[in-house]
């Protein structure tokens, strides 16, 4: 029988191509995000199952709880992708609400998927689970405040669900990618600006791409069951920090 992984956000970017990745293992893949239609696209490709899901939504959660139990119960690993930067803005400009979604998204909603399914991972005897965090949520840097409180958060709730479940056979990792260049991200950042968005990989050979990262997910995910990486850093080799970026020409 295949094991079962669940990863939210799934419908673009690091999500679709981590889906693919666990596919691609073994996995049988529930594919989540609010997009139903480019997840049933995902889901016939991958041999997978789609899940119309807004992690934001408590109900919408115990409905994909739900469904998670009627395929069998038992889930290996959840990948909580899902999250996003939804402004640039500097502190004295920044609109609460703005700053209220993104953590919503990025620390409530991996919260509320992760208490749901809790009692999946532990059916199986042990599961992974993997947050996407970001090198945003080690450093502060202008316009980012409110996306990097938020991967700073996402980054102790990983810490923290480490230290509260150490008795039991769960593993908890952060991956933390830095400059990853996906279609969708930047446009979100910068309200739609395609210009704001591509300066910001103007003159960098080749920063990561939504591939590179899924395959840091498939790799822990192949781990030992006895062997949990606590977090993993990665960045293009042109990013040496948030700052210290080569960029040619």
């Amino acid at each position: 029988m295949s094991r079962t992984a669940v990863v939210t956000g799934a419908s673009s970017g690091i999500g679709a191509a981590t889906a693919r990745a666990l596919a691609g293992d073994g996995f049988r893949v529930v594919v989540v995000a609010r997009r139903g239609d480019r997840l049933e696209d995902l889901a016939r490709e991958i041999d997978g199952v789609a899940v119309t899901c807004d992690i934001t939504d408590a109900d919408s959660v115990a409905a994909l709880a739900t469904v998670v139990g009627e395929l069998g119960g038992d889930v290996e690993v959840l990948v909580n992708n899902a999250g996003g930067a939804f402004d640039a803005a500097p502190v004295a400009e920044a609109d609460p609400e703005t700053w209220a979604r993104m953590y919503d998204v990025n620390v409530l909603g991996l919260l509320r998927v992760t208490q749901a399914l809790l009692p999946a991972l532990r059916a199986g005897g042990g599961g992974l689970v993997v947050n996407m965090g970001s090198t945003a949520g080690r450093v502060a840097y202008e316009g980012g405040a409110g996306y990097v409180a938020a991967k700073h958060g996402v980054r102790v709730l990983t810490r923290t669900l480490r230290l509260e479940h150490v008795a039991e056979p769960l593993r908890f990792t952060e991956i933390a990618p830095g400059m990853v260049r996906t279609e969708e991200f930047g446009l979100r950042r910068f309200d739609g600006d395609e210009a704001k968005r591509d300066a910001t990989y103007a003159g960098v050979a080749e920063p990561l791409v939504a591939e590179d990262v899924a395959e840091a997910v498939r790799w822990v995910a192949s781990l030992p069951a006895h062997v949990d990486i606590d977090e993993l850093v990665l960045r293009p080799r042109a990013q040496a920090d948030q700052h210290k970026v080569h960029r040619e020409g």
